[in-house]
């Protein structure tokens, strides 16, 4: 069944909460898991744009990476529902990785770039605000005592900005679009 009828009143339950225990769906937890979700949703719309993409990544294709990405995003959500379970230090390296490897095919950063280029490179970018965002979110929840995490799920939330970041810079460069800095006028 695909309603419950017991969020009606503007509650729900996560694993977090004891038996016959319900929260607000405005609590700090349900925004980072909301935050989470429309991330990992977006990512979808994202994976589905690219699934005829050649290039690779420290041996993935563009769809492998965003896949894994997203699965990895449930282990988030678990962690931050409740569920003992939490992402592995190698998730992150591998992350770093590919961050590192796109960064020494492409120009140094100097300066912020306008968001744009082209449509998989604005994605990425819109991607990389959805994982600040809920980034944010996790942390807020944490900060109130709401939730606990382990400094693994925050790192890699961290780094998964900065993965976006950079697979918007690579999708531009791949397409031969230079990047384009703001004018500041």
């Amino acid at each position: 069944m695909l309603y419950t009828k017991k969020g009606d009143e503007g509650t729900t339950k996560t694993l977090r909460q004891k038996k016959g225990e319900r929260i607000s769906k405005t609590s700090c937890q349900t925004e980072a898991l909301g935050a989470l979700d429309e991330l990992n949703s977006f990512l979808g719309l994202v994976k589905v744009g690219v699934k005829n993409l050649k290039w690779k990544i420290t041996g993935l294709t563009c769809e492998n990476i965003i896949n894994g990405v997203q699965q990895n995003l449930f282990i988030v959500q678990a962690n931050v529902a409740g569920a003992d379970k939490t992402i592995a230090q190698e998730k992150i390296i591998h992350m770093e990785s590919a961050i590192d490897l796109m960064e020494k095919k492409m120009p140094l950063i100097k300066t912020f770039f306008v968001s744009g280029g082209t449509l998989l490179a604005a994605q990425f970018d819109f991607a990389r605000t959805l994982a600040r965002r809920a980034e944010r979110e996790v942390i807020r929840a944490v900060e109130t005592g709401e939730i606990n995490t382990d400094k693994h799920t925050l790192t890699y939330l961290n780094r998964l900005s900065s993965l976006c970041y950079a697979l918007a810079r690579f999708a531009n460069f791949k397409a031969g679009v230079k990047e384009q800095p703001p004018k500041y006028k």
